[in-house]
């Protein structure tokens, strides 16, 4: 049987107010090409199909399309599961009609565990047994206590994670146990997931949250089951393998999500079973929009853009000023450069005037130079919060940040 792991779409991310939708559409259309090449008899998409909880229609319309698309390819099942972008109740909106297509969508945590096992079947006879484990969110697999403290909550979910893959696993156990006794020998065991494993490698700038506060239940291989032949993750885009297990893995994302990914191949992942032992290969994603980080003096800046003219690039553009002249005219004079080219500047940043004010605040200081995490740090500086409560305080932070991005908007 032939499998393809993807994840981590975020199908309506823009970049710096630029919408990417012909990026998408541009991998979607690949996907569908690679499924028919390959040969690919199922599909596994691990989380984070949206880049937020209310996706705009045409982030939809992509989706259902490529759903549509898909389902009259030679590939026999998809399987969906949610990530810590993604709304459950929206996802899970369309599970049954979308059931019809043989396409499984397991938006969270069920209340019947056999809901999150999923037997893929060929001319009525099993092929592989999918253990679909959503995003698992904090509520879902812990109990508060009042006064507990960090190491406390990190134990907690860490079992909790581990007691539901096993509880999943073993469900799936149970049923090859079955299949094996009625003939079906081999039937391999794939599991999917979308959360942060210990030792996972991120990029800055990659839009990647952490999902529990404090860098809280970053998860080793030991934590899944051995049963599991293959397990596809999501979450990271990095494209790696878990520890040592080279049957673990994240496929990363399809597409940049942003500058501090430009450079980096990305893939997907064909899985090819031979009974239950996985024979893994890594297919490249093409690059559908270059990305170009410049970074330097007003001089160097020129000289590089020049360069890229000359390459006749349509790339989208960050760069970063670090000349020690403060140029007031900055953006003026990088677009008189990009002049008579397909290029676009999405972002301009002038670290001169940054290290400027970095402990203050300036008049031509924005938002957009902050995250909410430095501006709550800020309040607590102008306020002289003492040094003694101010970790507390910034885990308290995290929480509610964290609380915010889970909410569920389109649950009634």
């Amino acid at each position: 049987m032939r499998i393809l792991h993807t994840s981590d779409w975020h199908l309506g991310r823009s970049l710096y107010g630029r919408k990417r939708y012909d990026e998408f559409a541009a991998f979607l259309n690949w996907l569908i090409q690679t499924v028919n090449d390959k040969e690919i008899e199922a599909l596994l998409i691990a989380g984070d199909v949206f880049d937020t909880s209310t996706p705009s229609n045409k982030a939809q319309e992509l989706y259902y399309k490529f759903l549509t698309q898909v389902s009259n390819t030679c590939c026999r099942h998809v399987v969906v599961i949610a990530g810590n972008h993604d709304s459950p109740s929206f996802l899970n909106a369309s599970k049954e009609l979308l059931r019809v297509l043989n396409i499984y969508v397991v938006g969270s945590m069920t209340e019947d565990l056999n809901d999150e096992v999923i037997v893929l079947h060929k001319d009525e006879q099993p092929e592989a047994i999918v253990c679909a484990v959503p995003y698992l969110r904090d509520k879902d697999i812990r109990t508060v206590e009042p006064g507990e403290t960090i190491d406390v909550k990190n134990t907690k979910l860490v079992e909790g994670l581990k007691k539901h893959y096993a509880d999943v696993c073993s469900i799936a156990e149970q049923k090859r146990t079955e299949f094996e006794n009625a003939g079906h020998k081999g039937i391999p065991i794939v599991g999917m997931g979308h959360l942060f494993t210990a030792g996972g490698k991120t990029i800055d700038g990659d839009g990647v949250r952490e999902l529990y506060v404090g860098s809280l239940a970053h998860v080793n291989e030991e934590v899944f089951p051995s049963s599991i032949d293959y397990l596809a993750l999501g979450h990271l885009h990095v494209p790696q393998a878990v520890g040592s297990a080279k049957h673990i893995r994240y496929c990363g994302s399809p597409i940049p999500m942003g500058y501090g990914e430009a450079t980096q191949e990305k893939k997907v992942v064909l899985i090819e079973f031979n009974k239950s032992t996985p024979k893994i290969q890594e297919l490249l994603v093409p690059c559908f929009q270059q990305l170009v980080r410049i970074v330097g003096s007003l001089d160097d800046s020129h000289a590089q853009l020049e360069e890229l003219k000359n390459e006749e690039s349509a790339a989208w553009l960050e760069i970063e000023y670090t000349g020690s002249d403060i140029i007031g005219n900055l953006r003026e004079m990088l677009d008189e450069a990009l002049l008579g080219s397909a290029m676009e500047i999405r972002r301009i940043k002038n670290k001169r005037v940054m290290d400027q004010v970095i402990n203050s605040i300036a008049e031509d200081e924005t938002l957009g130079d902050l995250d909410s995490k430095d501006v709550f740090i800020r309040c607590m500086d102008a306020v002289e919060v003492p040094d003694e409560y101010r970790e507390e305080l910034k885990t308290s932070y995290d929480e509610i940040i964290k609380s915010l991005h889970e909410d569920d908007v389109n649950a009634e």
